[in-house]
């Protein structure tokens, strides 16, 4: 039917038009994006999905961050325990020095002066180990909390005492023969004590390093999985926009025929 109030194909061209041009639309704003899922609209189930598995990837991020955090706590309070231990070593020669009968008791006092300096600065080392304000080797109270993973994976960092009262080794003295051969065993129980304390440092340490590399892996797999749900495949996208351009096209072109239309009721018209 030829009419000129209602032009059904002109109506109809622009319909069909419209729709190739939301297409269009969306094919740029992924591709320029580079994500399949701009708006909820795209994917309402993929979209959940993918932010949930985002926050998970946050959070193992995060958790790696922590655990290398711990290992530097760990490898602050160690190498103080390094120079306790060496400390205790020279502390053990002078006592082992100052027990034979060939040295005077002047030369003793003077080992005994050494000897006690040393044990003072076992005492102030063991006070300045500090990791973000938090002492680690002058007290065996308290511990810090290594939290990471998305369980709420902790590992627990037990506080050491150090000092020379914690080493039991501060009324010691090398004065006499007797004396230092009584130090002598006292302070092989502090070098086990410091021994033990270093190695639960180092084992906690690599336990830290293999959680951060495992958080890493776990991070990694999700972000894969979260690309195939959320990322564009830019070539299907492409394909999708070139096809779309055409049909844009010929929207166009037939909508301008469509409204030609009309105007051959005007040849009745005359």
């Amino acid at each position: 039917m030829l009419a000129i109030k209602n032009n059904i194909m002109a109506a109809n061209a622009a319909r069909h038009l419209g729709q190739s041009y939301d297409a269009l639309a969306q094919s740029v704003e992924r591709l320029s994006s580079g994500l399949r899922i701009n708006t909820a609209k795209d994917d309402a189930a993929g979209l959940a999905v993918r932010e949930l598995m985002r926050a998970d990837i946050a959070v193992l991020q995060q958790g790696a961050r922590n655990a290398q955090d711990g290992i530097s706590l760990l490898q602050t309070a160690e190498g103080g325990m390094q120079n306790v231990d060496n400390l205790l070593v020279r502390m053990k020669q002078l006592a082992e020095q100052a027990s034979t009968g060939t040295y005077s008791s002047a030369q003793r006092s003077i080992m005994d002066t050494e000897f006690d300096t040393l044990r003072t600065e076992i005492t102030r080392i063991a006070g300045s180990a500090k990791f973000n304000g938090t002492s680690l080797l002058n007290s065996a109270t308290g511990s810090v909390a290594v939290n990471f993973g998305t369980s709420n994976d902790q590992l627990s960092v037990s506080m050491k005492d150090m000092t020379a009262t914690g080493l039991s080794i501060s009324a010691l003295k090398i004065n006499t023969a007797a004396s230092a051969q009584a130090a002598l065993t006292s302070l092989d129980t502090a070098i086990g004590t410091a021994t033990t304390a270093r190695a639960d440092f180092g084992a906690k340490m690599n336990r830290l390093s293999t959680t951060v590399e495992v958080l890493g892996i776990q991070a990694e797999n999700l972000m894969t999985a979260e690309s195939r749900i959320s990322d564009v495949d830019a070539a299907t996208e492409m394909a999708a926009m070139t096809r779309n351009q055409v049909l844009a096209q010929a929207g166009v072109s037939m909508l301008a025929q469509a409204n030609t239309m009309p105007q051959m009721a005007l040849t009745l018209l005359r």
